[in-house]
């Protein structure tokens, strides 16, 4: 059966990353892979051409999709829109949010060609190998009610951080089986000491520990968290967090590897369907100039591959295919080093295309 996959350029160098991911899904059509590749417009670039950041046909064929692959959303111009609904971001927590996207899985993994490149000391990273599995359709982002509004004449923002019972219990189980799979030690993040919010996700945490007794469960405050990921980083096999806590601290992870560039993402449903990223954004800056990294979009389709598809075999390849060029020296701007040389977007996905046919 033909699967669907849905790319959604978006904005600033959004286009530019999925143009040379493409090209991969391509290549893996060639060698079998059956799929029906088409593309729809979201964020900015939407909202410019149809008043909305997320139009009705766009969702509706993210719906109809087996996966969705995305590039990136936002960027200054699109800045002065006054009403927020509006605003390219919510286009991408729109289609988190109607699909069910509520599983985030966003791997830390450094590659060791790039050890040197990390903002940390080699000896500290080599090997790094985490996964955040963040919770993405509750807690802050979304709970209700919010907004600004004038109180004692002044004005005064507000929003409401809410998780019940049964979506902690939904991603914890999410990183639990994603522990079993790993090195079977999952540290749950929370603010339990002043939140009750993160009291009744450390409790229903605890309660689902027994039924995994090969995992090992700890916990650990977000902010000692933050401190330890720069500190000693490899001391995390698998960690598990609300919506907030895991943006932040997924960002902050990625660093540790070198370049966010380098760092793939996957959002699923309770289905299995999926919404696959680059960690980075739209990057608006470098838009236009071949200076983007398009690996961590195609390490995306990896991702896609083997979550949505399940094409174990395709997405190691893909993988291999990456490792193989860090091999041969290439680096883009952002990876390469200070005043070294560097190769453009389109380059660097050519010579992921050559590995994987030589593969």
């Amino acid at each position: 059966m033909t699967r669907k996959i849905l790319v959604l350029p978006g904005d600033g160098i959004g286009p530019e990353i999925t143009a040379q991911a493409s090209r991969v899904l391509a290549a893996c059509q060639a060698r079998g892979l059956d799929v029906e590749v088409e593309e729809a417009p979201v964020g900015g670039t939407a909202y410019d051409r149809h008043g909305t950041p997320l139009p009705e046909s766009t969702l509706e064929r993210a719906r109809a999709a087996d996966a969705v692959l995305l590039g990136a959303v936002g960027g200054p111009q699109w800045d002065s829109i006054e009403d927020i609904s509006k605003r390219p971001e919510k286009g991408l927590l729109g289609l988190r949010k109607e699909l069910g996207l509520f599983g985030n899985l966003r791997p830390a993994l450094l590659y060791p060609q790039l050890a040197e490149a990390s903002s940390l000391k080699p000896e500290l990273v080599a090997g790094l190998d985490i996964m955040i599995v963040r919770e993405l359709t509750g807690g802050i982002y979304f709970g209700q009610p919010r907004g600004i509004e004038e109180r004692d004449s002044q004005r005064v923002g507000f929003n409401t951080y809410v998780y019940s019972e049964a979506e902690i219990e939904r991603i914890g189980r999410v990183a639990f089986e994603m522990a079993q799979k790993r090195g079977k030690r999952l540290c749950s993040v929370d603010k339990a000491n002043v939140l009750e919010v993160t009291m009744l996700w450390r409790e229903v945490m605890e309660r689902l520990a027994p039924e995994y007794p090969d995992v090992e469960l700890t916990h650990m405050y977000v902010d000692n968290a933050a401190m330890q990921l720069v500190r000693a980083p490899k001391q995390f096999d698998v960690v598990v967090t609300g919506n907030m806590f895991g943006d932040i601290l997924s960002d902050a992870a990625a660093m540790l590897t070198g370049s966010i560039g380098m760092l793939p993402s996957a959002s699923l449903n309770e289905s299995g369907q999926g919404m696959y990223e680059p960690c980075h954004g739209s990057a608006p800056d470098i838009a236009g100039q071949g200076l983007a990294n398009p690996l961590a979009t195609i390490l995306s389709v990896a991702m896609m591959l083997r979550y949505s598809l399940g094409e174990n075999a395709l997405a190691e390849r893909i993988e291999a295919a990456v490792g193989q060029v860090l091999d041969d020296g290439l680096r883009t701007a952002d990876i390469a080093p200070q005043d070294g040389p560097y190769v453009s977007t389109v380059e660097i996905g050519d010579a992921v295309l050559a590995a994987l046919e030589a593969s």
